[in-house]
């Protein structure tokens, strides 16, 4: 007998499909996994606490015959729905757990590298090696040859902890740079190559913190570069160095005639990119503002002071105590 009471309350149950609390709407994350039935998914709800019966919930489905759309994934639910409520949480759209992951501007493939490694999303040197293998990504444009160095925006992305792939985001960072930038210039860039302008944009956003004097720097230093004056940017003497601030081994870098990073001693650009500049560095290398000066430099306080001759670069040097 009392089976058979037992038996009746959960038919009962099952055919009103009531809520468990109707006051208590908090989310409740149920994972239903592929192959699942609704039938079955009575106990992994209860377990959750998205209901307090399983084999009422069961009889519900039988009932009404319901739940034969459930998708396997994640989905929200809470105690305050009914059973036929909870069934069509199950049968929408899986929710995807994401959380921010921010690539800053500026940084190196080499630093982007550490941040995901140090997140736990990769094993160390994983998105350096792809981020080095522009074959294996598409593009609208012509991606360079040996790297991805500056072609890889700097953004803040929603990543899947539990699902991510490396190659995905480098082509999602690749898509970013063309819908934001490459996309805008449809006719061209003048007389400057794309590869071009990512590598002035690359040591423009690594020697103006300002977006808005970006343009005069980006103008001072296509000067250089169109009068055959070597660029003499010291952020490029950085761009090999494990660490971008060693002082003792930038210095060292400095004096060395054979890098090819060394803008000091190496006429024209240097060979790529030195890190990935973000949107108003891209804008500045493309559209740069014809200035007076040849020469800058930043006070303690970060103020640009540009000078239009070597005495006028000098006495500010000593003005400002910058060396």
């Amino acid at each position: 007998m009392l089976t058979l009471f037992l038996f009746s309350c959960s038919v009962i149950g099952g055919l009103s499909g009531a809520p468990a609390d109707l006051a208590d709407t908090t989310p409740i994350s149920i994972e239903v996994p592929a192959g699942a039935t609704a039938r079955g998914m009575g106990g992994p709800l209860e377990r959750v606490s998205a209901i307090d019966d399983a084999e009422a919930f069961s009889w519900f489905v039988r009932i009404h015959k319901q739940g034969g759309c459930i998708k396997a994934g994640k989905h929200k639910v809470n105690r305050a729905m009914d059973h036929a409520a909870i069934i069509v949480a199950m049968c929408g759209v899986p929710v995807v757990d994401t959380i921010p992951f921010t690539v800053l501007e500026g940084w190196r493939i080499r630093e982007i590298d550490a941040a995901l490694a140090k997140a736990g999303h990769i094993r160390a040197g994983e998105y350096a090696r792809l981020a080095k293998t522009p074959s294996l990504f598409k593009a609208k444009f012509r991606l360079p040859r040996r790297s991805l160095e500056g072609y890889l925006y700097p953004e803040t992305y929603a990543i899947e902890p539990e699902n991510f792939d490396t190659a995905k985001f480098i082509q999602r960072q690749i898509d970013m740079f063309d819908d934001r930038f490459v996309s805008k210039h449809s006719s061209g860039l003048g007389k400057r190559s794309l590869g071009d302008v990512v590598i002035m944009a690359s040591m423009i956003v690594r020697e103006e913190p300002t977006a808005s004097q970006r343009p005069t720097i980006s103008g001072i230093l296509w000067k250089r570069i169109d009068n055959g004056w070597h660029l003499g940017v010291d952020a490029t003497s950085r761009y090999t160095l494990s660490k971008w601030n060693d002082r003792r081994a930038f210095l060292k870098k400095l004096r060395d005639p054979n890098d090819p990073y060394n803008t000091r001693l190496k006429p024209g650009l240097p060979p790529t990119a030195i890190g990935n500049p973000d949107l108003s560095s891209l804008q500045a290398a493309a559209a740069p503002v014809a200035s007076p000066y040849w020469y800058y430099l930043h006070d303690a306080k970060g103020v640009l002071h540009p000078a239009r001759s070597v005495a006028e670069h000098e006495a500010f040097r000593r003005k400002y105590n910058v060396y």
